[in-house]
């Protein structure tokens, strides 16, 4: 297994979060959907919902037509990914039931003291100190609130790297391609995660491989 290799944190450059909100994440998006189904099928969500690194703000938009009494905070530290995700807000005509913050981890200020359901999709292998998305879910979730976390795998070579890039994004352009490739440098393994969580005193968490490149994080707090 190759050492993990850092990206950014912050993804503000106007043609990047263009070309994400461009890029075709019908399959992982869709995914994270049915995923959380799959974990909380009992799940009625009619509270607030807290989206974590919301980018663009595409599984937002999924969530909230996946559970029509749900709102949701979306939060991102990316100036630029939310003007797109204001884009998606408008356009889907949910302003009564959306609301995006501006946020860079940790953080004492969102609009809610805690939340129903937190969501997390592609933020942690961003992160430079991972316990800030840890100590965030548990600083602003309910007792008892519904937690789903999905990630990147760190793959085993550059060489894995390069073919999941070939296989999983050849038609997407050059910077999404090449973002791809330090992403899957950048992330984390299931076992780090799980060290993460035992960490801040999460383990009750589960982690889980969901496909040759995603990892999921699950459970109540």
């Amino acid at each position: 297994m190759i050492e993990r290799i850092p990206e950014p944190e912050l993804m503000d450059d106007f043609e990047q979060a263009r070309a994400y909100a461009l890029a075709d994440f019908e399959e992982p998006h869709t995914q994270f959907i049915e995923l959380f189904r799959q974990h909380f099928p009992e799940e009625v969500v009619n509270g607030v919902v807290l989206d974590i690194g919301c980018g663009t703000g595409d599984i937002t938009k999924r969530f909230a037509y996946a559970y029509p009494a749900c709102r949701i905070h979306a939060v991102d530290g990316a100036e630029q990914m939310l003007m797109f995700a204001r884009q998606t807000v408008d356009f889907e005509m949910l302003h009564e039931r959306v609301r995006l913050f501006q946020r860079t981890l940790p953080t004492d200020s969102l609009a809610k003291e805690k939340y129903d359901v937190l969501i997390c999709n592609s933020l942690l292998h961003h992160l430079a100190e991972p316990q800030v998305l840890w100590d965030t879910v548990k600083q602003f979730a309910k007792e008892g609130a519904a937690v789903f976390v999905m990630d990147l795998m760190r793959c085993e070579s550059t060489k894995q790297a390069a073919a999941m890039v070939r296989e999983y994004a050849a038609n997407e352009p050059e910077v999404l391609q090449r973002d791809f490739y330090n992403s899957l440098l950048a992330a984390f393994t299931p076992a780090e995660v799980e060290a993460q969580l035992a960490e801040a005193g999460l383990s009750h968490l589960t982690v889980e491989v969901v496909s040759d490149r995603h990892l999921i994080v699950s459970g109540r707090c």
